[in-house]
């Protein structure tokens, strides 16, 4: 299959319809009328590669949510605090990247609570999207809990920055949430991208809401 359809190989690149009804304690898309979309990182922060997405971002006038792994903030907490500084919102991603389907409901709430108590927000995004429905309805009694709508690749090295921008550029719609991510594996196809995808989305009509 092709990059910039729906599906890959791997991975699906806009995430189904029937997703969205069995998470139902998840926000996959945010409705607006005001054609807006959201963009999120994941994993940060990471320095050299969160730093350089701020001044992206700075430089376009855009907001985005910034889903931060724990023991990343204890690494960085200056970084961590330019993040804020900057306005832009943060998420809980739990302190270790945990994988829910591996873990067991203890453990993970634990863990999401040892990164709440560094970083403090109400929206969550389990790592990898993968969590048991046992540990979402848990989670969502506390926590907003954000998944995506549109997937970008940018953390598979056998992509293309050019595939990357398609990928978000031809499956993203009014509300959709979009996903990239500021860790070193995908920091040099994230890098790349992300201008470019800034400017589509603008000609295309989209703004940049808050979650």
């Amino acid at each position: 299959m092709k990059f910039g359809s729906s599906y890959h190989l791997k991975y699906l690149i806009k995430t189904p319809k029937l997703l969205h009804s069995f998470y139902k304690d998840a926000v996959w898309v945010v409705p607006n009328a005001n054609n807006e979309v959201f963009l999120t990182f994941d994993d940060g922060p990471v320095e050299s590669v969160t730093d350089e997405v701020l001044s992206i971002l700075k430089s376009k006038g855009v907001k985005a949510t910034f889903f931060v792994v724990g023991d990343n903030v204890a690494k960085n907490p200056e970084l961590f605090a330019r993040v804020k500084a900057e306005g832009h919102e943060v998420g809980n991603h739990t302190y270790n990247h945990l994988k829910g389907w591996k873990t067991d409901r203890q453990t993970y709430l634990e863990n999401i609570q040892k990164c709440a108590d560094l970083v403090g927000s109400h929206l969550f995004r389990p790592p990898y999207g993968k969590i048991k429905k046992s540990q979402l309805r848990e989670v969502a009694k506390a926590y907003k809990v954000i998944m995506w709508d549109v997937l970008s690749g940018d953390f598979d090295t056998s992509n293309s920055a050019q595939n990357v921008i398609n990928n978000v550029l031809k499956n993203t719609k009014s509300g959709s949430i979009i996903v990239m991510h500021d860790n070193e594996k995908s920091a040099d196809l994230m890098l790349a991208a992300l201008p470019q995808i800034i400017d589509g989305l603008m000609e295309k009509g989209f703004s940049f809401g808050e979650l």
